[in-house]
């Protein structure tokens, strides 16, 4: 399959779909195009709410391509890389819609932000989450504030640092889920009637509620140049690379 981004406006709701071939990881094309479309939609007046969600039915998001960091060899080239993330994220933040996500299967690194810059999140039981970044040699500094703002700087720094998965479950207590189901067909049946019950509602109301929501977050826009920066800067260290290579390599026996 070609990496995409497609848009579908159904009634008052905006529905955003990505997809790339290799657990829907996002490279630097798609994280643009990403974050344009979310701020598009959101400035069409008949849109009151933005379904965000991925393609198919195993991971939701398996965070950076590891074969664009591979090609990455200068600061500005990464820089602008991880910046893509810091795009997304702000978008859903500052678009001035609700942003409803939808996550049915397992999600990392950045597409662990993109659930947390959820203003309401649907999942599956089978959608647990990790931030593997340590791992590779780097660490989860663009999407840090926006999990931070969800579960709290311990359980973020120690998320960090032990890199493990958390269940769906643990994913729910923390806030990051607002409901779990069983399988993706009653999660679906759920998010259809959500969304009809919101789109109803008044769309003032609910641009308030997104308003007041992120109260208090404007300074992620100013953190997110330091952030870009520490990421992008240990990206070009050969023992990153050299992490990233490998754990590409077991994957692609695993698969």
């Amino acid at each position: 399959m070609q990496a995409y981004v497609s848009s579908e406006i159904k009634k008052n709701i905006a529905e955003i779909t990505f997809g790339t071939p290799k657990s829907n990881s996002l490279p630097s094309e798609i994280l643009e195009k990403l974050a344009q479309t979310i701020l598009v939609e959101s400035t069409k007046e008949e849109v009151k709410i933005i379904l965000l969600k991925s393609y198919g039915d195993k991971a939701f998001c398996a965070g950076a391509s590891f074969d664009e960091l591979l090609e990455i060899n200068d600061l500005e080239t990464s820089k602008n890389f991880f910046g893509g993330f810091a795009k997304v994220l702000n978008a859903m933040r500052t678009c001035g819609k609700i942003v409803v996500v939808r996550v049915q299967g397992k999600t990392t690194g950045g597409g662990v932000g993109i659930a947390c810059a959820a203003d309401y999140c649907f999942a599956t039981k089978e959608a647990s989450l990790a931030l593997p970044e340590l791992n590779l040699g780097i660490g989860p500094f663009v999407i840090g504030p926006f999990v931070e703002r969800k579960i709290g700087k311990s359980q973020f720094t120690a998320m960090s640092l032990d890199t493990e998965f958390r269940t769906s479950s643990w994913a729910k207590e923390h806030q990051i889920y607002h409901q779990v189901f069983e399988n993706i067909s009653e999660m679906d049946t759920e998010i259809q009637k959500f969304l009809e019950k919101l789109s109803a509602k008044s769309a003032d109301a609910l641009a308030l509620i997104k308003k007041v929501s992120w109260e208090g977050t404007e300074h992620f826009e100013k953190l997110m140049p330091e952030r870009i920066l520490m990421s992008a800067s240990l990206l070009l260290e050969d023992s990153t690379k050299a992490n990233i290579e490998k754990i590409k390599q077991n994957l692609g026996k695993t698969n």
